[in-house]
């Protein structure tokens, strides 16, 4: 059993797999498509060169989009960057909670 803090959040980055991914998605009844999936990824690969999940800005200006990410909004159903990172197995966002 994947333990996780009082708002869906791994505790343990470790135990995140694509699998656990898909496992946190249903536990919120989100269905991931390629597209919600391409950008978990993103923000796995930026966390792990920067060390932090990226602000919401940053993130959707690396994907070619203005700084309100409307795309991301519309495909996540607002919120993009908590679900991004809860479903990617990071760490919670400051700023968008």
């Amino acid at each position: 059993m994947l333990e996780t803090d009082g708002d869906g959040f791994l505790l343990n980055r470790d135990e995140w797999s694509e699998q656990v991914m898909h496992d946190l998605a249903k536990k919120e009844n989100f269905a991931l498509t390629d597209d919600h999936i391409k950008y978990i990824l993103s923000a796995r690969q930026m966390f792990e060169e920067d060390g932090t999940v990226p602000p919401l800005r940053v993130f959707a200006k690396a994907h070619g989009m203005d700084r309100k990410a409307g795309p991301l909004n519309d495909l996540f159903g607002g919120g993009p960057m908590k679900k991004i990172a809860k479903f990617g197995g990071l760490p919670k966002p400051t700023g968008c909670v």
